[in-house]
């Protein structure tokens, strides 16, 4: 398992823990997807209820895997052992990728506008500054957007063990200047 990978996964616990409380519980998955939901307010119900059941699947998959004394909370070293197995996670981070990147598509052209993309990252509570060197690092066009297909890729490089040196990594680093 790759640093890289370690630390992502380290900070992404941190903003999906929507209350600090220090362990994760369906609530803080219901905050953030209404926070995510608010941030894209031109997309359609459906590609909203699309991201909201990814967040749902998201969180069932990690009480399925891990939350042997059934409590409903999930601590740093047991979601760092889930979402850092693919053979326990990717179907989960499949559709967690799929349904978080085209919900920023709203206008069905395959593509987010970089307004989007900030919404929903910022929605989840990334800093602006490693948002825009994410946005960079997946080539927007002349019209100032990506691919959905690029940003669901990166999603997935996101959660890899075994990827490094990714722009995903982008994220989870010290603040970009």
């Amino acid at each position: 398992m790759r640093d890289e990978a370690v630390n992502r996964v380290k900070h992404v616990f941190t903003l999906f823990d929507a209350d600090g409380n220090g362990v994760l519980e369906a609530d803080d998955f219901d905050l953030m997807s209404d926070r995510v939901a608010a941030a894209v307010p031109e997309a359609g119900e459906a590609r909203k209820q699309t991201m909201r059941a990814a967040f749902t699947r998201y969180w069932n998959t990690l009480v399925a895997e891990l939350d042997a004394d059934g409590d409903g909370r999930i601590t740093y070293d047991e979601f760092q052992a889930c979402v850092l197995s693919p053979e326990r996670f990717s179907g989960a981070v499949d559709a967690f990728a799929a349904g978080f990147a085209r919900l920023g598509d709203v206008d069905g052209s395959g593509t987010v506008a970089r307004p989007v993309f900030t919404g929903m990252l910022r929605g989840v509570g990334f800093g602006l500054p490693n948002i825009q060197a994410l946005f960079e690092a997946l080539g927007p066009d002349d019209g100032d957007r990506i691919t959905v297909r690029a940003w669901e890729e990166e999603i997935r490089n996101f959660y890899a063990p075994d990827r490094g040196g990714v722009p995903a990594d982008l994220l989870a680093a010290s603040p970009v200047a």
